[in-house]
């Protein structure tokens, strides 16, 4: 699968209607987690295009959050972007604010692995190192079932997530965890680099 976009210009992109940190930071992770399952899972010639599909896949929602999967089509196909990212792009909110099914493999990844990024971004900040570096398995499994926190991570869409790809919720959390040790370096470093 191609696509006209590089890491910077989707980068870039994304920066275009996003100025929070924390988005930024979320869109960096899911991306490179999304480029690490690519390599993981046999797709390596495509894990560019699955990384940008990682970069924007929140690109409406922070100035368009009640259009969310919806104000996206029109930002990217204004910049360009193949149907290919679109039909990406709208179907990692399945069933929440989107009524396009993921069906490609990267499109289930996509779907399972964003809103458990964020409960594991949310377990690494109470964490003394945080890092994701030293985060185990069932450290997480305490805070996934603990419903007080991270309140906004779905539960039943990383359970579903995981559903979808065939894979234990355990499989899911580990595979996540290793891709977030993968790219945490590079992100922090590129975070600082944009002065966020």
């Amino acid at each position: 699968m191609n696509t006209k976009f590089n890491h910077d210009s989707a980068l870039e992109l994304l920066r275009e209607y996003n100025k929070e940190p924390f988005h930024i930071l979320h869109g960096l992770t899911v991306g490179a987690c999304m480029k690490w399952f690519a390599g993981e899972l046999g797709y390596g010639d495509d894990q560019d295009f699955w990384e940008i599909c990682g970069i924007l896949h929140d690109i409406d929602f922070e100035m368009y959050p009640e259009e969310h999967c919806k104000k996206a089509v029109e930002l990217l196909e204004k910049a360009g972007a193949e149907p290919e990212v679109i039909h990406a792009v709208c179907s990692h909110g399945y069933g929440e604010c989107s009524d396009v099914k993921p069906e490609h493999e990267m499109e289930k990844v996509l779907f399972a692995c964003d809103e458990l990024t964020g409960l594991i971004g949310a377990a690494v900040k109470m964490r003394p190192s945080r890092s994701v570096m030293d985060l185990e398995v069932k450290s997480l499994k305490k805070k996934f079932k603990d419903k007080r926190f991270a309140a906004g991570c779905s539960r039943e869409i990383i359970t579903k997530g995981a559903e979808q790809l065939g894979w234990s919720l355990e499989e899911l959390m580990e595979k996540t965890i290793l891709a977030m040790r993968s790219c945490e370096e590079n992100i922090n470093c590129e975070l600082d680099n944009l002065g966020l």
